[in-house]
């Protein structure tokens, strides 16, 4: 059936009408959305029907307007002429397509054209208000509610100035009381309740939960996910590699620290294996802190003790188990890329190899092997971006009505850790020579442990 389109203004002949499809994806083709495939309105109806534009692909994002279709017409464009018999104007490239609105609200951001509100001016009264909830809900603002600002380069998730409770001003490193005061706090707290800690701590640091309004208008993204990917998120894939390696030397301490009896040293590693379950997909789903854990665990400083992996295999089989048949094989795929990364059963994806390569570190292996891993890598960073609402939205879900231990959540964060390991003069160091040096001690307190013979 034939439709007529109304005259455009100026002209004293109506356009030839054409057939259309339903499913046309020209601009041309927006005409047609909101009205009914069975014909024209009754009589006394309005000629013209008030809809909101749909957004299509990459084209502008169009408001709401009562302007007659002639005049909408004027405004788009389609390089196969549908709208009218003769190629019309070529539009400018700036500023961006955006119709007014009746409503007086401010234009929509385009992202065709990055447009910053100071350059345009934005209306007295028009603010993006910040949701009250908890820091468990998610915390997303509609499409149509977020203003756009020109992204800062430096953006931080881990503040190292925030007073601690159960260290001093001045501390040295690896200060026994407070070794002592964190050994009775983990082993007070169930594996599960260990890693519903983490999440939330990791949650955190990444910039997934908890991320305040003022925070994302500077990162120009909703979440840290986002931010990994970009330019100017140098400052986060650092301090994300930063508290990795943190976490991955205070599990190593966790069983190189124990001079007790050999039980005492397999009992730390059943612990670490248990946390690990707790921390796998389809558990908490905190995939960042399972990295770490399993760094720690596959230490050559750690590996190395054959007696205590023996006593662990021999008191502890069914924690032995899991790491060799389960454990170490899920690590090797979430590090090639190829691993679990489904937002049903991950709340926080592992993202520490693409951090890796967006920071210059190489990948090491065959040339065919690591232009694959690469490939791989990269496919997953971006689906991690572009899923990251599904994410926020797991991780918020499995933290729901969770009250974290103040000590214990202090325990887990980037700068208590720096602190902890090095002390508070030593954690201002450079980061390659603050490594050396730990890695260091664990060697001689590995040796002091099982002896080479």
């Amino acid at each position: 059936m034939e439709r007529t389109l109304p005259a455009n203004p100026g002209t004293t002949a109506p356009c030839p009408a054409r057939g259309r499809k339903w499913s046309d994806s020209q601009p041309a083709g927006l005409e047609l959305v909101g009205q009914s495939r069975e014909g024209h309105s009754g009589p006394g109806a309005s000629a013209v029907p008030t809809f909101a534009l749909r957004r299509m692909g990459s084209d502008p994002v169009l408001l709401k307007t009562s302007d007659p279709l002639g005049s909408i017409a004027d405004s788009l464009w389609a390089s196969d002429g549908q709208l009218h018999t003769k190629m019309p104007t070529k539009p400018p490239r700036t500023p961006p397509l955006v119709l007014p609105d009746a409503s007086g609200r401010p234009p929509t951001y385009c992202e065709l054209v990055l447009r910053v509100p100071s350059a345009r001016g934005t209306p007295s009264g028009h603010s993006c208000p910040e949701p009250e909830t908890p820091w468990w809900e998610t915390q997303e603002e509609a499409e149509d509610e977020r203003c756009f600002a020109r992204p800062q380069a430096q953006v931080s998730f881990c503040p190292a100035d925030n007073p601690s409770s159960l260290l001093g001003p001045q501390n040295r490193p690896l200060e026994p009381k407070v070794l002592h005061i964190l050994r009775g706090l983990f082993l007070e707290h169930h594996p599960a309740s260990t890693a519903c800690h983490l999440l939330l701590a990791d949650c955190q640091a990444t910039g997934l939960l908890g991320v305040t309004k003022a925070q994302r208008d500077a990162m120009g993204v909703a979440s840290g996910l986002e931010l990994l990917t970009l330019p100017h998120g140098h400052c986060l894939r650092s301090e994300l590699l930063e508290r990795h390696e943190a976490l991955v030397l205070a599990g190593a301490l966790a069983v190189l620290g124990c001079s007790g009896p050999l039980e005492e040293r397999a009992a730390a590693l059943r612990g670490l294996v248990e946390l690990a379950l707790e921390l796998r997909p389809g558990a908490a789903g905190d995939l960042p802190g399972l990295a770490a854990v399993m760094g720690a665990l596959l230490m050559p400083q750690v590996s190395r003790l054959e007696r205590t992996w023996r006593q662990l295999r021999r008191s502890h089989t069914e924690a032995a188990l899991a790491f060799e048949q389960e454990l170490k094989p899920l690590m090797r795929a979430l590090d090639e890329g190829a691993g679990p990364c489904d937002p049903g059963e991950v709340a926080l994806p592992h993202v520490a190899p693409a951090v890796r390569l967006l920071e210059g570190e190489e990948i090491l292996g065959p040339l065919d092997e690591s232009c694959e891993q690469l490939l791989r890598t990269l496919q997953r960073a971006r689906q991690v971006a572009r899923d990251a609402p599904k994410f926020r939205e797991a991780a918020a879900r499995r933290l729901r009505g969770f009250r974290p231990n103040p000590e214990l959540s202090e325990a887990l964060t980037t700068g208590f850790m720096r602190r902890l390991l090095w002390g508070s003069r030593g954690e201002g160091a450079p980061r390659a020579a603050r490594l050396e040096k730990f890695q260091l001690v664990l060697s001689v307190l590995s040796h002091r442990l099982e002896p080479d013979h």
